[in-house]
């Protein structure tokens, strides 16, 4: 009898054994203006290194290349090693440190919104963008009234393997970028890219500065999965009045159902406040240098 049971207890190890492990996600912050790491340097701007099923996505690059560049050598990130890059949106104080990373790897992937002189490129100027008169002389004319054969948005970058996109992409299986565009005051027409990542319980996703709104981007996120795991990133409510955040914040948990959420940048300390106090335990920190793991 006992060599029987011992039987079928090394039968059950070997079925274990031969089921993959799935790998752990990871988030670490790279760049935001608080934490409580004494070697890291805090400046006002995002990035974030996510780790999912053995791929390293980096998302946003920091307001300042030099300070990027030292938070990532502290913390021990290889950039070489990466399997793409996501730059959420155009504002400097994401993308910056973009000129360190393609300086140790130039030929990286770089997957931006298709915003027309975002210093990524882009697609060529459209003929009715210069609304032609013919009544004027030429030299009241653009280009003498003969608009050349190849006209197309500059770049910023000497160097950059960068891909526009201009809707909801998988990327990658289970790895989806998704593009919205703000209608708010301030940031009107600015393209914004969320990262979505498919999980058990729902998505993990990322946001730079969330300008169109989080609940207009859980919107969108939805088309992938509509129930959502964890946010991490910045919320833009750092100058929304407290009773628009009280009103944001109980949407979250009932309307649209957010089980975690882990903020930072310009989500504004009044959130960060109220996001603690409403989600408990369910709040995780993620400060400079932080590293959440998601089993």
């Amino acid at each position: 009898m006992r060599i029987h049971v011992l039987r079928i207890l090394a039968l059950a190890l070997v079925c274990v054994a031969a089921i993959p492990c799935r790998a752990q996600d990871k988030v670490t912050i790279l760049y935001d203006a608080f934490g409580e790491s004494k070697e890291l340097t805090k400046d006002w701007g995002f990035s974030a290194l996510v780790e999912h099923d053995g791929m390293r996505i980096l998302f946003d690059t920091g307001n300042n290349a030099a300070i990027f560049e030292h938070n990532v050598k502290a913390l021990g990130v290889d950039l070489t090693k990466l399997d793409f890059v996501v730059i959420s949106h155009r504002h400097a104080d994401h993308t910056t440190g973009l000129r360190y990373v393609l300086s140790v790897n130039p030929n990286v992937t770089v997957y931006v919104p298709a915003d027309a002189g975002n210093g990524f490129g882009g697609p060529p100027f459209p003929d009715a963008f210069f609304r032609a008169d013919d009544s004027l002389p030429a030299k009241l004319r653009y280009f003498d009234g003969t608009k050349p054969e190849h006209l197309t948005w500059g770049k910023l970058y000497d160097t950059g393997n960068f891909v526009l996109l201009n809707q909801l992409t998988e990327v990658s299986p289970g790895i989806f970028l998704v593009r919205t565009v703000s209608q708010k005051t301030g940031s009107l027409e600015l393209p914004e890219l969320t990262l979505a990542i498919k999980r058990p319980d729902g998505l993990l996703l990322v946001d730079g500065c969330s300008h169109a709104g989080i609940e207009a981007i859980l919107g969108a996120t939805s088309a992938v999965d509509p129930r959502t795991e964890i946010v991490f990133g910045g919320l833009h409510l750092v100058t929304t009045q407290l009773v628009e955040i009280d009103s944001l914040v109980e949407n979250l948990k009932t309307k649209w159902k957010v089980q975690r959420i882990a903020p930072g940048h310009c989500t504004g300390e009044p959130a960060f406040a109220r996001l603690r106090k409403a989600y408990g335990e369910n709040d995780l920190y993620a400060g400079l240098g932080t590293t959440v793991e998601l089993k």
